[in-house]
């Protein structure tokens, strides 16, 4: 009996093996039929994918048509801030370092090595573009925003007026690059305006402020005697060379207001007034304040009496 059964299994096992091997021939025949399918025919498969794809092109270019029609929109909100809403208030356009540079490629590089990688490569760089003026926009807006509220406030903390009495002026250097230095020989960004003038002539706040710092400064020189007051609204003054200083720190001043005289303290060898005006960190043109209060006569009077060249101060 245990003999019989022995040899039955051994037949059933050898019995077994062309069944696997007709399953596995079966399976790598069909295997290769399906294949060959695929590359000669149109199967379902293939047609679902190419629908795929298709759409996907079609949501890309719908999404570049918007990001375009937006950009559009963003640009015209920026024409109406530059030189509407700004013109209104009177102040400089918002400058933010860096904010158009655009990005590394090596942002872009996990979308290389695709059929379609240089249609999602330009719609994201739309897209990064889109939001940079988006955010710009959004900052000069806010900043407006607190304008409007504060407008009369502000209307009398931006500079507008002379530092000291124009009929005292002898004469006015000019802002921007020095044709020569007066000390190192080279040329060098002069970031304010020299009014020359008698030695103890009176200078006054340009606009309501806080008096952020005074200060002694060094003998022959930097700026000297100096105070450098804070309008707020991104404005700030600067007053060097001074001989006298008649405000401390902290102090609250009004436009007109006497804060100190003229002198040729630090880096100067004659009497006069270095005035700055900055906005927003940056030093600006303190002429297109002069000019607020100015009419044309007196602003070409200025202008002759400018000089380009000085050997008053290092500064």
């Amino acid at each position: 009996m245990a003999i019989f059964s022995s040899k039955t299994q051994g037949k059933v096992r050898v019995g077994r093996y062309p069944l696997l091997r007709n399953l596995l021939l079966g399976f790598i025949v069909l295997s290769i039929i399906n294949l060959v399918i695929s590359y000669l025919f149109y199967t379902p498969k293939l047609f679902s994918i190419d629908n795929q794809n298709r759409e996907m092109v079609l949501k890309y270019n719908i999404l570049e048509d918007r990001i375009r029609a937006l950009e559009s929109k963003i640009n015209e909100i920026r024409h109406r801030d530059t030189y509407v809403y700004r013109s209104l208030f009177s102040v400089d356009t918002l400058a933010i370092d860096g904010i158009y540079t655009p990005y590394p490629e090596s942002k872009y590089s996990a979308l290389q090595g695709d059929e379609y990688s240089s249609l999602m490569t330009s719609s994201w760089k739309s897209l990064d573009n889109l939001a940079r003026k988006t955010y710009a926009t959004s900052l000069s807006l806010d900043q407006l925003q607190i304008l409007a509220k504060n407008k009369e406030r502000m209307s009398f903390a931006i500079p507008a007026i002379w530092p000291i009495d124009r009929t005292q002026l002898d004469w006015f250097y000019s802002f921007g690059m020095r044709a020569r230095h007066p000390i190192y020989k080279t040329r060098k960004m002069h970031k304010g305006v020299d009014l020359s003038c008698k030695r103890g002539v009176p200078v006054y706040a340009t606009g309501d402020a806080i008096v952020q710092m005074t200060d002694e400064g060094k003998r022959r020189r930097g700026y000297g005697r100096q105070i450098l007051l804070n309008h707020e609204f991104g404005y700030q003054t600067r007053y060097a060379h001074l001989n006298k200083i008649f405000v401390k720190e902290g102090d609250r001043v009004s436009r007109g207001q006497l804060i100190g005289e003229v002198g040729s303290t630090g880096g100067s060898t004659g009497p006069h007034l270095h005035y700055e005006v900055i906005y927003m960190g940056r030093n600006v043109n303190p002429v297109n304040y002069f000019n607020r209060n100015m009419s044309s006569d007196e602003y070409k009077q200025l202008m002759e009496k400018m000089k380009n060249n000085t050997d008053l101060e290092t500064e």
